[in-house]
């Protein structure tokens, strides 16, 4: 009988390759839907119109993997320490984040497109709220980033105050309440302030303003993998049952992803952008169920290129839209259709290269650093 997933793999401990897998294709997904943005071959249209949801595979890996750790804790009896908590979120985001800030904001021509959102907006990681594409879509993708470091910043002191009240078994009704709101509130955005408008620019605006990019209308992802660290961590017998089919986990996300595609096959309609956001959230909540259950070929298979890729997926995501603007850029320098299959191999792998540049330079000493810090302080 197939042993059973139980704190030890939700731990953060042990490296599971199957979230690797994911990892990667998260930020191929992203990759492939921001390249339609540039100039690109004909088949990227059709093949990344389902890439936005990488960006959901994210938040459903995030809100799995910081709740697990909290979630250990609890279940051991630690307590929780919000210091502890922000000082090991800060040395892995931080950093590279503000390096590449610093990019945007003091080398112009490293900027996809013209105008930056004021600079107060990233460093208090409010940049999707209010975020207009029209005016301000350079580095516009920083928005999935704020809402996870919104999510840092509240879950702990979520659990933290839970506990102080007694108020643990409250939890499940949190969530569920959490998630009935994101019905709720897209809903009330839909009809107040994206159906009224005609015109198809001012309509399309209001829809990223509105539906897309706020915090309170994508909790889904975060809540997705919320429920299922707790679900692992607090009734482990049942999903250690669940986890023998991970296989048959694959599939039914399979079946859940393709419902979302079709789904959202007209991306803007009132039944794509109330529902979709759950569905797609859902389906890539069983894909991480099927990734860190021991029966699955994710779990199984070990793969040295989605490792790497996953250890980069962070800094790649961050740099990627700069570095195929400047690559392009050169396109007639190097003789190179700009819309060619070879303009994006070029593309992919100098954004790449970007990435671990990023990683040697920035990412890895500031993440020794912050192991003496935890190290001198424990």
């Amino acid at each position: 009988m197939p042993k059973p997933v139980g704190p030890s793999i939700i731990s953060g401990h042990q490296k599971l390759a199957g979230l690797d897998h994911l990892r990667a294709l998260a930020i191929g997904l992203v990759l492939l839907v921001h390249y339609r943005l540039f100039e690109h071959p004909q088949w990227v249209v059709p093949a990344g119109r389902f890439g936005w949801t990488g960006v959901d595979l994210f938040f459903v890996l995030s809100g799995y993997l910081i709740s697990s750790q909290l979630f250990l804790k609890i279940a051991k009896g630690d307590k929780i320490s919000f210091k502890d908590f922000f000082i090991r979120r800060f040395f892995r985001i931080i950093p590279a984040y503000a390096a590449v800030v610093t990019i945007y904001f003091c080398v112009p021509y490293f900027r996809e497109w013209e105008a930056l959102p004021p600079l107060w907006k990233f460093l208090t990681f409010t940049q999707n709220l209010g975020l207009d594409i029209r005016s301000t879509r350079t580095f516009s993708h920083a928005w999935s980033l704020c809402i996870e470091e919104q999510f840092y910043l509240l879950l702990p002191l979520t659990l933290i105050g839970l506990i102080y009240f007694n108020a643990g078994r409250k939890g499940a009704l949190l969530l569920a309440g959490l998630f009935v709101f994101g019905f709720a509130i897209r809903i009330y955005c839909w009809n107040r302030f994206v159906a009224p408008l005609l015109g198809p620019d001012d309509f399309l605006a209001a829809w990223y303003k509105w539906i897309y990019y706020p915090t309170w209308g994508r909790l889904d992802g975060i809540l997705a993998g919320v429920t299922i660290a707790a679900l692992f961590q607090f009734c482990p017998a049942v999903m250690g049952r669940i986890a023998r089919h991970g296989n048959m986990l694959v599939l039914l996300s399979v079946l859940i992803l393709s419902g979302g595609y079709f789904l959202y096959w007209e991306t803007h309609t009132y039944q794509a952008s109330v529902f979709g956001f759950p569905l797609v959230s859902i389906g890539y909540g069983v894909l991480v169920i099927a990734a860190i259950s021991p029966t699955c070929f994710l779990y199984k298979f070990k793969s040295v290129l989605t490792e790497k890729i996953a250890a980069w997926s962070f800094a790649i995501y961050l740099v990627h839209k700069g570095i195929i603007h400047l690559t392009q850029g050169q396109s007639a320098r190097l003789g190179i259709a700009v819309d060619g299959n070879a303009m994006l191999l070029i593309c992919i792998a100098n954004s790449v290269a970007g990435a671990v540049l990023l990683n040697l330079i920035i990412e890895k000493p500031f993440m020794r650093l912050r192991k003496k810090i935890t190290q001198s302080e424990s």
